[in-house]
């Protein structure tokens, strides 16, 4: 990152912020590149696209800003976006700037080795769908936040929409992965009442305060938009998985520790909280395995290009198949 040319654009555009004096890359993460940033006011965030992306995708970070900007009147839990640019001389991509939030992101690699106890986990797993809920409970049209997607149709959309990705991705013959494809196409679930959706609620998108007994943020709204909300229910749970699911799965996830609620007892709580008709949740939760497998395989197919030499994106492959095989296994 540019820091002579960061600060140049806050000089001019008088970005309440201050001067940049450092700048640190926040590990982990397989989708866009943040930054903490600090500067003589204190400490800010800094959001851009990875190399390679296609940013007029998931990687809009103009996009992005918008959605922090719609949803900041009416959903307390995210960082306030402070400014956005289009200027590539600081990272190469368009950027934003936003609040740097205070508390703990559980990770997979970390939170096996903080102790926390099985009342914990299970408290912080409610805590997970209760925000979920709050987010799927807010009236899209009332707050204009309508205007993020096109509800009608959506989930056709997006089975079509990823399943062309995959193929567009495509690096090797997965019979699994072209399975679950046909089987999305076919399959029709019943129609829910449109709302705001995240697209990827997960416990290493979310800050719980120091004492983890509430979340104070949200993060990553890259992919949010307004349609089926188990759609996002069923990404969640997608990521969700149990002790025993295999090994590799624990590296990409914390939701196998004690404690936390199976994905049975999530779903009994969503609905019970909801009062939505769960009866087609298998074809959410399979549509959310298929869509984290097609992630994984545009990020993989972006690291056989040559776009990225991080080692972890090499193995991603390994991880499309076993997912395919769990969509699969699903049907």
């Amino acid at each position: 990152m540019n820091i002579e040319a960061l600060n140049n654009i806050i000089k001019e555009h008088q970005v309440p912020i201050g001067i940049v004096a450092s700048y640190t890359k926040y590990p982990g993460g397989f989708s866009n590149i943040t930054y903490a940033i600090k500067t003589n006011n204190g400490n800010y965030v800094l959001r851009t696209p990875p190399p390679g992306a296609n940013i007029k995708s998931a990687h809009d970070m103009g996009r992005e800003y918008k959605v922090l900007q719609l949803l900041l009147p009416h959903f307390s839990k995210i960082p306030i976006p402070i400014f956005y640019s289009e200027d590539i001389s600081v990272t190469g991509a368009p950027f934003y700037i936003m609040q740097a939030l205070e508390g703990i992101i559980l990770r997979a690699h970390s939170a096996p080795k903080m102790n926390i106890t099985e009342e914990t986990f299970r408290s912080l797993s409610e805590k997970m769908i209760d925000t979920l809920v709050a987010l799927h409970a807010i009236d899209i049209k009332k707050t204009e936040l309508v205007q993020l997607g096109k509800p009608e149709g959506y989930v056709t959309r997006q089975v079509e929409g990823w399943i062309k990705r995959y193929y567009a991705s495509e690096t090797d013959e997965i019979d699994s992965m072209n399975k679950t494809a046909e089987w999305l196409k076919q399959y029709r679930p019943i129609d829910q009442q449109p709302s705001l959706l995240h697209n990827d609620f997960k416990y290493d998108n979310v800050i719980f305060d120091t004492d983890l007994q509430n979340i104070v943020g949200v993060l990553d709204w890259e992919m949010c938009t307004v349609g089926d909300p188990l759609m996002d229910f069923g990404a969640m749970l997608a990521y969700w998985f149990e002790a025993g699911e295999g090994d590799v799965f624990t590296n990409f996830n914390l939701t196998w520790l004690p404690g936390n609620y199976k994905r049975h007892e999530l779903i009994e709580a969503y609905a019970a909280k909801t009062g939505r008709d769960l009866s087609d949740i298998n074809f959410y939760y399979v549509f959310g395995l298929f869509k984290n497998a097609v992630i994984a395989q545009q990020i993989y197919h972006r690291w056989k290009q040559g776009h990225s030499s991080d080692p972890r994106f090499g193995q991603l492959i390994h991880m499309v198949k076993m997912l395919g095989e769990k969509a699969v296994d699903s049907v």
